[in-house]
């Protein structure tokens, strides 16, 4: 069994940063690809940024020159930089890897709030 573990939320200011970790328990390079998603309250789950291990990286519009997405396959992990957060950032936050002939794997989701 193939498991996501995620940490790195947080409360934080506007224009402040984190970063999120999504560790797996095997070999990124197990997967087709992964990536992060994020569900505000009472909002569809959307789509934030994806890294292909060939290392190309794709964003949402709205976080586009404010969030990175990275890996560091060593440590069979993910991050996520989010830089100049702003409030409509808050959301669960939730690691995604896709995987061969399978089901998507998800982790247990982070929370990010980013409130004065």
């Amino acid at each position: 069994q193939v498991q996501l573990v995620e940490s790195g939320g947080g409360l934080v200011q506007p224009g402040g940063s984190l970063r999120l970790s999504c560790a797996a328990s095997r070999s990124i390079f197990s997967f087709n690809g992964m990536g992060w998603f994020r569900q505000a309250p009472g909002k569809q789950r959307e789509l934030v940024a994806t890294i292909a291990f060939g290392g190309n990286t794709d964003y949402k519009d709205s976080v586009k020159g404010r969030f990175t997405i990275s890996s560091d396959n060593a440590k069979n992990t993910v991050y996520l930089q989010m830089n100049s957060l702003k409030p409509e950032d808050t959301a669960v936050y939730y690691c995604n890897a896709r995987r061969f002939n399978d089901n998507d794997l998800w982790g247990q989701g982070t929370q990010v709030t980013v409130s004065s």
